[in-house]
């Protein structure tokens, strides 16, 4: 854990400092930050793993600063807000955030979503068997060794979570792959029956795989269970 690198950018310079003590104490690198506006020049400096992203900020907003770095940045998104509403959990999720959680934020919360977000890429990094898969009648090629997605050989921007997700799915191809066993394969934490981040995740998935969300023919829903990705 010792390697891994957190970048924080929140303008709570107390809870900055607080949660910048705790996770160096806990073995991770952390840079802290109180805006965004400098956030290329910050990825380059740091390289960081995992970025912890407040929704409100000055100058530039954290949803803003998600989008324009999302295509670029392979790492985790962890959004923080103090709002509540489930309409920004929704809207950060759709531009590419990896996980979201709620202020006040304990400490000690925090490092386990970090850590579950590393050990996710970590893990999906290191067990993939096939190089290349190809679904939906071959139209649809994933490549583990570059993490890229075409479908009718045209390019498909995914983020990090939403390609691990795709990826997931694409090695039960034609299998229905149980909700949970997503959840805990992306989060590396249990399913509580209530977390919508996978049906979000796959939402944003087909909408770029242009899969009509009312009869989707890529990924099918299971009602009550999972998801399935077409042969």
């Amino acid at each position: 854990m010792s390697n891994n690198t957190v970048l924080i950018i929140d303008d709570d310079v107390e809870l900055t400092q607080l949660i910048s003590q705790y996770l160096s104490t806990n073995g991770l690198t952390v840079f802290a930050y109180h805006d965004g506006s400098n956030i290329n020049q910050q990825l380059e400096l740091h390289k960081p793993d995992v970025i912890i992203l407040d929704l409100m900020l000055p100058a530039i907003d954290g949803l803003t600063i998600c989008k324009n770095i999302r295509s670029s940045f392979n790492g985790a998104i962890i959004m923080l807000t103090a709002l509540g509403d489930d309409i920004d959990e929704v809207t950060g999720l759709e531009v590419g955030a990896d996980d979201y959680l709620a202020k006040p934020v304990k400490p000690r919360v925090l490092l386990a979503h970090i850590r579950a977000q590393i050990r996710r890429q970590s893990t999906l990094q290191q067990t993939v068997v096939e190089s290349c898969i190809q679904c939906f009648e071959g139209r649809i090629k994933l490549d583990a060794g570059n993490r890229s997605v075409l479908m009718d050989e045209q390019v498909i921007s995914l983020s990090s979570a939403e390609f691990d997700l795709l990826w997931l799915l694409a090695q039960k191809v034609g299998h229905i792959v149980k909700r949970e066993a997503l959840h805990e394969a992306i989060f590396r934490l249990p399913y509580d029956g209530i977390d919508r981040s996978i049906d979000l995740r796959i939402s944003r998935i087909r909408k770029k795989l242009s899969d009509d969300p009312k009869v989707p023919s890529i990924i099918k829903t299971v009602r009550n269970v999972g998801y399935q990705l077409a042969t």
